[in-house]
């Protein structure tokens, strides 16, 4: 005879769930701290840069302002060189204009006292009784008041001037100077023995143009 049994039924399969072993914890425990310090060393990177572009900046700063002071200084020094140029050229003429003891004293002095502002002798030449001096000017009005004071003296007559415009070569892109270079000629006067010579005080004090030359 045939059994059949009618209330079994058939058991439905369970899935197991996975089970991590330790040595799996482990690895995503690695994992983790792996991205993590390299989430970090990104951040840390990112911030060094930052910090290092703001302090260049800030350098750069600091590098245009010292070298808008040096600018101003520089400007300054070359004004100092050239007032100590036209300062010594003059000192040299007068040395030279002594040692070469073929003009009275006198007219040294006189032609010495005569120098306006910014203006300088270049050359001083006598041939027996004609008297040749050549310089440079910034202003012509200062050539004239070089005349002018010249004849404030019995020492020189007829004397005469002759000027032109000279453009100095541009140095280091600066735009070129110009200068009146002039010459002056005059007749010395014969003095008579044992009689001064007469000369009253000249309208501008020699004391900014200065020149160095030859006396001859």
């Amino acid at each position: 005879m045939i059994r059949i049994n009618l209330l079994g039924v058939e058991r439905a399969k369970t899935r197991k769930m996975p089970t991590f072993t330790i040595q799996a914890k482990q690895l995503t425990v690695a994992c983790s701290l792996i991205l993590v310090g390299g989430f970090a060393g990104i951040g840390w990177w990112y911030w060094s840069l930052r910090q290092s572009a703001a302090q260049v900046e800030t350098d750069i700063t600091t590098a245009q302002q010292e070298l808008q002071r040096l600018q101003s200084v520089l400007a300054e020094v070359r004004q100092f060189e050239g007032r100590r140029t036209q300062l010594q050229q003059r000192v040299q003429l007068i040395e030279q204009l002594r040692a070469g003891q073929t003009i009275p004293v006198q007219l040294l002095d006189h032609v010495s006292r005569s120098i306006p502002e910014m203006l300088w002798l270049t050359d001083m030449e006598q041939k027996e009784q004609a008297l040749t001096i050549q310089g440079r000017s910034n202003t012509l009005a200062a050539t004239a008041d070089f005349v002018t004071n010249l004849r404030s003296s019995n020492l020189l007559l007829d004397i005469d001037m002759k000027t032109e415009v000279e453009t100095l070569q541009p140095v280091q892109g600066q735009a070129g100077v110009e200068l009146y270079k002039f010459t002056v000629t005059a007749a010395l006067a014969k003095q008579d023995a044992g009689k001064k010579p007469v000369t009253t005080p000249v309208s501008a004090p020699a004391g900014g143009g200065g020149g160095g030359a030859a006396a001859r």
